[in-house]
């Protein structure tokens, strides 16, 4: 699958590759950017990596990764990205989101998701979305919420943080029919 290009009117999303990932540098070494998750991106070479496996999935059609920019700022503000696309099922799971800090809070990531939901429904033709979010995660499970995701259930003692912490994955869902294409 080809890598879209998704815009509104304060996000746009480019396909991550090996030539632009090295915009990311900066806010992949923000402390704590990716307390919540397994991932580790923290240097250039673990970035690199981090990039390279998504790259490496996105060639066997298992995902697309993203470049986050902000247009009101035009900044690069993070990355995400769409995984786990099974077309015979019709779902996939957007995620491994992360914004720098001062795009927290802004209302990016809402039309980010927005973004991705309207094109997975719409475009990919998809019929459900699933997101996995560590427990404690409050802001990420609120931002989702406010969306209409549904909590279907919690994986307890479900994966292994970086720093060892054996983290409960919310795992949460959006039907087709629940969302309304705008």
């Amino acid at each position: 699958m080809k890598i879209p290009r998704l815009e509104n009117q304060i996000a746009r999303l480019e396909p991550l590759t090996m030539s632009n990932f090295k915009y990311l540098l900066p806010i992949a070494g923000e402390k704590e950017i990716l307390k919540y998750s397994p991932s580790d991106i923290s240097t250039f070479s673990k970035l690199r990596a981090y990039v390279t496996e998504a790259l490496e999935e996105a060639n066997q059609d298992k995902a697309l990764p993203f470049i986050i920019l902000d247009k009101r700022s035009g900044k690069v503000a993070g990355s995400t990205r769409f995984g786990h696309i099974d077309l015979k099922q019709r779902k996939l799971h957007i995620g491994w989101t992360w914004l720098g800090q001062e795009f927290r809070g802004t209302g990016l990531n809402k039309a980010v998701k927005e973004l991705m939901i309207n094109y997975a429904f719409g475009e990919m033709r998809m019929e459900k979305i699933e997101f996995r979010v560590d427990e404690r995660n409050l802001r990420s499970r609120r931002a989702l919420e406010k969306l209409g995701v549904k909590l279907e259930g919690i994986l307890r003692k479900d994966i292994y943080l970086s720093d060892g912490y054996k983290r409960n994955t919310c795992c949460y869902g959006l039907l087709k029919e629940e969302w309304t294409i705008s």
